[in-house]
């Protein structure tokens, strides 16, 4: 593998939820090249699977799409948060139900040509109903759907969160094994 030397970084803006920074790298081919680097601070997520089978989605407005999408509960790491306690925790939040039983499914880069952002998902099970904890910006509908019938809407594109597919699809060859 060629090698690549970062030579700087620069932060070109803080946000709320992630830092964008300007990178200056050195090249296999000797030139210095100039590169996007989006830093994360992380997120969890649940795939939340009811009694019956069914799983439970949300769908929540999205301001970079600028539309509503059907995803699974997730959510930003706080600081030193455990990704499995902050699956949990959003699990509660977005859907108002608490995990019995919680395990690890997945994690995932989201973007990787020009993010650091990880997602840490887990298969949550032996749910009780609670009530949700939305934050003051949130506005999230709950709904639960079978495994078939999110694998239908992933072929149509009616889901395309790339977490919430790769979970979906993940579940889907565990659960046929």
């Amino acid at each position: 593998m060629s090698e690549y030397k970062r030579l700087n970084r620069t932060l070109v803006s803080k946000g709320t939820i992630i830092d964008y920074y300007r990178d200056e790298l050195l090249i296999p081919n000797g030139h210095i090249g100039m590169w996007d680097h989006i830093e994360h601070k992380g997120a969890a997520a649940a795939l939340a699977v009811l009694d019956d089978g069914r799983i439970l989605m949300v769908r929540q407005y999205r301001n970079s799409i600028e539309r509503d999408t059907l995803e699974i509960p997730a959510g930003g790491l706080n600081p030193n948060e455990d990704p499995m306690k902050a699956a949990a925790r959003e699990l509660k939040e977005e859907t108002g139900y608490v995990a019995g039983h919680i395990e690890k499914l997945l994690s995932l880069y989201t973007t990787v040509a020009f993010s650091n952002e990880k997602i840490h998902i887990y298969k949550a099970y032996d749910l009780t109903k609670d009530r949700q904890h939305l934050d003051e910006d949130e506005f999230v509908d709950v709904f639960a759907y079978t495994l078939d019938e999110l694998i239908e809407m992933i072929r149509k594109g009616k889901i395309e969160d790339s977490k919430t597919i790769a979970a979906i699809m993940t579940y889907a060859n565990e659960i046929k094994k």
